[in-house]
């Protein structure tokens, strides 16, 4: 039964985007675009940057993934470490 959890959770965590996608584009009159989940773009590695310096963990008291590992997961990376590199790799170096 344990491995229920997560997909339940997961579940959950996709209905919820649906929702918060539905209300931007409500109020905005615009819809937003997918998740970059393979490749180099721009978007990928500013999310994989970001998510690599934030705090937390990727489970939570009960052993399931936290939203944290959710959307690393969403976004192609397995763990922060994996954003983290994939962020030294690939972002744009400043002169």
């Amino acid at each position: 039964m344990a491995s229920k959890g997560p997909a339940i959770k997961e579940a959950a965590y996709e209905k919820q985007n649906r929702a918060m996608r539905a209300k931007h584009k409500k109020e905005t009159g615009k819809t937003l675009n997918t998740r970059a989940t393979s490749g180099t773009s721009p978007k990928r590695v500013s999310f994989a940057c970001r998510f690599a310096g934030m705090k937390g963990a990727m489970k939570d008291a009960n052993g399931e993934p936290t939203r944290k590992a959710m959307a690393l997961r969403k976004w192609g990376f397995g763990s922060v470490e994996a954003a983290r590199n994939f962020c030294n790799k690939n972002k744009n170096k400043k002169k």
